[in-house]
């Protein structure tokens, strides 16, 4: 049986993998694991993305928090880093966020937060999927005023907003900035923010119906935003995802700006205004060679972690460091928050583009973008991990590791959301690349039916 949690909570089809039902016992059972321990009736922070499925999932795992005499605050539609923070925030004992991030409308997701902010570690996540396995045996469930109740707090995303622009108070009078809010969780935090600091704020795609999130926009599908950013004469263009957890970047040319030039553009900054700690930036094995080479020239020290902005985070608090991320756009700045946050990476990168008098086509130059193909293989959850048990599969994998040994490099992976086998190719000719990461992927596709 495969495991419930991925590399980013619990993952599914709205309503056929990731029911009601499933929705409540992670309430019942996440709340019980989370609260356990405590002495007084615990609180537990609930928001949801743009979703049409979130109001469904969410009354549905609240139900399964207040049936183990826990209370929950239902927050409403806001971006993955407020629950973060404000769980901390407030003093709650835990978060909850429903939602599926950057993935279409019909997926949803559950994702935990502890009570200082930070994702759960796998020993928790196993913990409660243990008692869901079990029926709850293990569980009690009160009766009489010991039961849990709801509150609503909507006016609670106005407090992240605060936190956001007190974090990085950087003056944006007169800056012009098209910001894709991807009709999902950022549609009003992130344009208020970026209002209240001064800048003038052309919003698109900022009008979610519970259908459109991450539909051909945000941070996904950047097209509209750099013939916006273009035809307004903007400075830049920032996208974030559906959740808003992640931001990637538009230079006043139209030339996307990924997850990696991001972290290097600020974390020069920091580094250069000694809030980089340890001088160190923590990345991904996804991260682009051409940052390796970016950090090597500017004495930037690089800690290397596996896919998952929860790896990155990991090492970050071990380590005490103070930012990370991934190409994708997931960039923490962990002095701030305890997860990716996109609101604060556009305040970040915001604040280089004012303070330094440079346009974001110049900053970007810090460093090289190589080559690289990225090609999704669709395979069910049950058989993406298995891929190197294919004869062929393995064959053809290493032919390819042979061919861009000392030139490039072949990294091969399965989805934590997605059930996807992700294929990149990093090497001198974009053709080439291009073409040998789509056959392998059509390989693994074929072989994994």
């Amino acid at each position: 049986m495969p495991r419930l949690f991925g590399t980013d909570g619990v993952r599914g089809l709205a309503n056929e993998e990731l029911t009601p039902l499933l929705a409540m016992q992670l309430g019942m059972a996440g709340a019980y694991v989370l609260t356990k321990e405590n002495d007084h009736k615990p609180t537990i922070m609930v928001g949801c993305d743009t979703r049409i499925s979130g109001d469904m999932l969410a009354n549905a795992l609240m139900a399964g928090i207040c049936s183990v005499g826990a209370n929950a605050v239902y927050v409403g539609i806001v971006p993955t880093p407020a629950v973060a923070y404000l769980t901390k925030a407030y003093g709650y004992d835990a978060g909850v966020v429903i939602s599926a991030s950057h993935n279409p409308v019909e997926f949803n997701g559950i994702k935990f937060f502890d009570s200082e902010g930070y994702k759960l570690p796998d020993s928790m996540e196993d913990e409660i999927e243990a008692h869901i396995n079990n029926d709850m045996k293990d569980i009690n469930f009160p009766t009489g005023t010991a039961i849990g109740k709801i509150e609503y707090n909507y006016a609670a995303k106005e407090d992240y907003i605060e936190h956001s622009i007190k974090a990085v108070p950087v003056d944006l009078t007169g800056i012009k900035i098209v910001a894709d809010c991807a009709e999902g969780a950022s549609h009003y935090t992130s344009v208020e923010a970026l209002k209240k600091l001064g800048a003038e704020v052309i919003a698109i795609h900022n009008n979610p119906d519970g259908t459109n999130i991450n539909d051909k926009c945000g941070s996904t599908h950047m097209e509209e935003l750099a013939e916006r950013v273009v035809a307004e004469k903007a400075a830049i263009g920032l996208a974030f995802d559906g959740d808003a957890d992640r931001l990637l970047a538009v230079d006043e040319n139209g030339a996307m700006v990924d997850g990696d030039q991001i972290m290097a553009i600020v974390g020069n900054f920091m580094r250069d205004n000694g809030k980089l700690k340890q001088d160190t930036i923590v990345v991904t094995v996804m991260t682009n060679l051409g940052f390796s080479i970016m950090a090597k020239e500017k004495n930037l020290n690089v800690e290397v972690t596996k896919v998952g902005d929860r790896y990155v985070l990991e090492c970050m608090k071990e380590k005490g460091y103070s930012l990370g991320g991934e190409q994708s756009g997931h960039v923490i700045l962990l002095d701030e928050n305890t997860t990716g946050d996109g609101l604060l990476s556009a305040l970040h990168l915001l604040e280089v583009v004012v303070k330094t008098g440079k346009p974001l086509s110049e900053l970007a130059k810090i460093m090289t973008v190589l080559p690289q193909a990225l090609v999704n293989a669709k395979v069910s959850n049950a058989k993406k991990h298995s891929y190197m048990e294919n004869e062929e599969v393995a064959t053809a994998i290493a032919k390819l590791e042979a061919k861009f040994a000392g030139e490039g490099r072949v990294l091969i992976r399965p989805s934590g959301t997605e059930p996807k086998v992700r294929v990149m190719i990093e090497g001198k000719n974009q053709e080439e690349i291009t073409a040998d990461a789509k056959a392998l992927a059509d390989l693994i596709e074929k072989a994994l039916q």
